[in-house]
């Protein structure tokens, strides 16, 4: 079995699933993920709360299928899937981590050398985790910068200056968080950040494709 190329990571428009905000919106997982790569989306993470391991997994080999080449596909928190997926011969490229799961060099044991790992930091106290676990991943995902409803145990949101100040606290890759509009990203970018993660921006939009074509022009224009 081999790996998925590890072409360079472009973050630049990161994309979280939410199924019950799709479903909301009338549509898919499959057919938002889509839509929304089609307007511009370079990495989606494939997020799954609630859904049984079996579910999960065949909603990433579906996604896996679909994506083209360029795009790079994570999965959220959950080892087991990315493994069982990768067995599968899918081509999926790592996984996104809490700092409630595995320690992070524990991960990178158990998806490889190749993968990609990300990590949440919500603070400074997990910022300053992740610049210790630095030689194990390729990026960190800062937020929230605004309140979000996406995530029940969220901290409280940052705001542009904070999250500016946590930029300038890491030498990884960097991705803003949290509650995110097309109205942020130049500042984001102009803060150094790396890309936007989104979730309900682009899941719970009428149009996913029009939604993820604003917030990619708003990044590539800043």
């Amino acid at each position: 079995m081999t790996m998925p190329a590890r072409s360079p990571l472009d973050l630049s428009l990161y994309l979280v699933t939410d199924t019950a905000k799709c479903q909301r919106a009338g549509r898919s997982v499959l057919h938002t993920v889509q839509q929304a790569v089609a307007g511009g989306v370079t990495t989606v993470q494939v997020r799954e709360k609630t859904a049984t391991a079996r579910d999960f997994l065949e909603l990433v080999l579906a996604l896996a299928q679909q994506l083209p080449a360029h795009v790079t596909l994570l999965v959220n928190d959950r080892v087991d899937v990315y493994l069982a997926a990768r067995a599968q011969g899918a081509r999926v490229h790592g996984v996104h981590v809490g700092q409630s799961e595995f320690p992070v060099p524990v991960v990178r044991q158990l998806v490889g050398e190749q993968a990609i790992v990300g990590l949440t930091a919500d603070s400074d106290s997990e910022l300053l985790i992740a610049n210790q676990y630095a030689a194990w991943l390729d990026y960190v995902g800062i937020g929230p910068l605004h309140a979000t409803a996406s995530k029940a145990d969220a901290y409280a949101p940052l705001g542009h200056e904070a999250w500016a100040r946590l930029r300038q606290q890491t030498h990884l890759p960097a991705v803003a968080i949290g509650g995110i509009t097309v109205a942020d990203v130049p500042r984001l970018r102009q803060s150094g950040a790396d890309g936007v993660a989104v979730i309900g921006a682009i899941c719970a939009a009428t149009d996913a494709q029009q939604a993820a074509r604003e917030l990619a022009s708003a990044w590539h224009g800043a």
